[in-house]
């Protein structure tokens, strides 16, 4: 057999969807993947019944369905304070995966650089690959994860950096950047013609009081800033792989090219039926962000008691757990794999998201029904009688 793509030489599978396959085969409490384990809101439940039996079933025009992105519009500009044009500014995918990558096939060119906040989302790094740019990692330094303004400016400045990628809040570590902190990235941006590329999934996942900021609503960053993101989380429809991306005019129609030949079109009946959620009051939201402190104080509290450390998150609905008492000299991966077959928890190994050597940590996450969480406190406290 001649040679195979060599690029995939350089990946492995998903440390986080591996630690799924296995919290299935042992039973475990699933707190590595991040997918809720209740239903979306009944308004898109409903809608979503109707559409099955009156369609639409076919193809949407490629950018989506018109009156799907009119309502992604609305939400999406009112939420950053930035007047949308559905047909200007919108374009709908298939998940924010695909946003991301039709993104970087249209902005990167082979042997462009691209700055990423270590830790960061496994994908990042594979999205680099495959697009044959280079990644640079700047740290997000435990247990706060803040950044070394110097560091971040010396990446940066190379004339072949193209674009740097912010996950705000950031997965893993529930990083919330403050204002101070993106006007800092934003001025950089612009001093060295930077495009900044979002990932903003968990923007309705914030703790008091801290408070979350779209850098592309900051002065002069909507010019250069492209905003991926999806409907995953906000809806609790993880499965349904919606997603968008926003961004100006002249950005927006070099990712429609690639699209139109990656995936064509989201799926038309889901474009439907999450409509209605897109149209929920402020209410909603508020109430999400409170249901999700409730959940976060759950496990927070339930591993204090225990004496598992952890990393106090600002928002999304991930923690990064401190294992240093427990591994006794096993790595993470190692770790994570006897918690799930013999704790029956599933946690992702925190090595997957550093490119630091970084191997005393783990990522939970509290997207689950209370009875869950407690199902997964009451397991881990037998890690001490196991691993103290």
């Amino acid at each position: 057999m001649k040679e195979l793509n060599r690029k995939t030489a350089m990946l492995t599978d998903s440390v986080i969807r591996r630690m799924t396959r296995l919290a299935m085969e042992y039973d475990a409490v699933n707190l590595s993947q991040g997918f809720p384990d209740f239903n979306p809101p009944e308004c898109i439940m409903n809608r979503l019944a109707e559409i099955a039996t009156v369609g639409p079933h076919q193809y949407t025009p490629t950018w989506g369905a018109y009156n799907y992105r009119a309502a992604l519009a609305k939400k999406v500009g009112r939420c950053m304070g930035i007047p949308l044009d559905p047909d200007k500014n919108i374009l709908a995918t298939v998940g924010s995966t695909e946003a991301m990558m039709a993104t970087l096939m249209a902005i990167t060119n082979p042997g462009d650089k691209i700055v990423i906040f270590s830790p960061y989302f496994e994908n990042y790094a594979a999205q680099s690959v495959f697009n044959s740019i280079e990644p640079v990692f700047v740290p997000l330094n435990p247990p706060a994860f803040t950044f070394d303004g110097a560091v971040l400016e010396a990446a940066m400045s190379d004339p072949k950096t193209k674009c740097l990628l912010l996950c705000n809040p950031s997965n893993p570590s529930g990083r919330v950047f403050t204002k101070d902190e993106l006007q800092f990235i934003a001025d950089l941006a612009i001093k060295y013609d930077v495009i900044v590329i979002t990932d903003e999934v968990y923007e309705h996942i914030i703790f008091a009081p801290h408070v979350h900021t779209y850098i592309a609503a900051l002065p002069g960053m909507w010019e250069r800033t492209i905003c991926c993101s999806s409907l995953s989380k906000t809806y609790s429809i993880t499965g349904w792989r919606l997603g968008y991306i926003a961004a100006n005019e002249t950005l927006m129609n070099e990712c429609k090219k690639v699209h139109d030949f990656l995936t064509v079109c989201a799926p038309s009946p889901l474009q439907e039926a999450v409509i209605p959620g897109l149209e929920l009051p402020q209410s909603y939201y508020d109430e999400f962000a409170a249901e999700y402190t409730h959940k976060k104080d759950i496990l927070a509290n339930g591993l204090t008691d225990i004496g598992i450390r952890f990393s106090e998150p600002q928002g999304s609905y991930f923690m990064m757990i401190d294992i240093s008492d427990f591994a006794h000299g096993r790595d993470d991966v190692t770790f994570c794999e006897d918690l799930c077959t013999k704790i029956g928890v599933a946690a992702v190994p925190g090595s997957s998201f550093f490119k630091e050597n970084v191997n005393h940590m783990a990522r939970v996450h509290f997207s689950k029904k209370d009875e869950t969480l407690y199902e997964a406190l009451n397991r881990l406290e037998n890690i001490r009688k196991i691993y103290a």
